[in-house]
């Protein structure tokens, strides 16, 4: 058995008090991933940190590499489980975007530009080993996008004539060219204004062709109709 599945036995193994060390270690990975990115990382400031030794991370997690994988695997659980639980009782496709953008900006940004790069460049850089995981992962993580891309698709909200998948792939593009501005540049953008503007101009992109007439002639219809009530409560005084 190689070192990566017994390491991952072990794990599943545990008692409570272990499983609690192991939350601990990957608590104080995620810090340091976070400040100092996968390469400045070390085991032996992460077992400073923790007021233990190497001896004792080595016990649960095979490598480095290892133990950054699953930093970033509960990373992507914590945020996924977030989205498949709050996307569904947003109404409405354009405020599910604007949900999924502000969400994924938000939670990147917080967590520091060393985390931030790593989910960004793991899914490109993974040896063969890890290729399977991330690939899970990231099914999972935008699963909620996608199935509300179907369903807008579906009901008229969005255009037909663009695949699914490219939608999604220009959602998560734009947010990834967006952080990685962050990520060399320092600057902490505003979040909120990002992720407005980012969900208002790919709207713009994924809405049916006709929509822009159909919404001008429906507000045509809502001044015409407001004007009418004016003009009845002026002639009723």
């Amino acid at each position: 058995m190689d070192k990566k599945s017994s390491s991952q036995q072990r794990r599943e193994s545990l008692g409570a008090r272990s499983r609690k060390r192991v939350r601990e270690i990957l608590g104080t990975a995620r810090e340091v991933f976070g400040e100092k990115g996968f390469e400045k990382a070390t085991m032996v400031e992460i077992a400073q940190r923790l007021g233990t030794s190497e001896a004792t991370i080595f016990t649960y997690f095979g490598s480095k590499r290892e133990l950054c994988m699953e930093v970033l695997r509960r990373w992507y659980y914590e945020i996924s489980a977030d989205l498949e639980r709050e996307v569904p009782l947003v109404n409405g496709f354009r405020a599910r975007l604007h949900f999924v953008i502000r969400k994924h900006l938000m939670h990147l940004i917080e967590e520091g530009t060393g985390i931030c790069a790593l989910v960004l460049s793991e899914g490109r850089n993974v040896d063969e080993e890890f290729s399977d995981l991330i690939t899970d992962i990231k099914r999972r993580y935008t699963s909620p996008l996608m199935a509300a891309l179907v369903a807008a698709q579906k009901s008229g909200e969005i255009r037909r004539d663009i695949p699914l998948r490219l939608m999604r792939d220009m959602v998560y593009g734009s947010m990834e060219h967006i952080l990685w501005s962050h990520i060399y540049s320092g600057f902490l953008a505003d979040v909120d204004l990002t992720a407005s503007r980012l969900s208002d101009m790919l709207w713009r992109a994924f809405m049916p062709p006709d929509q822009p007439a159909e919404a001008l002639a429906q507000l045509h219809a809502e001044v015409a109709d407001a004007l009418h009530r004016y003009e009845q409560n002026e002639a009723e005084k």
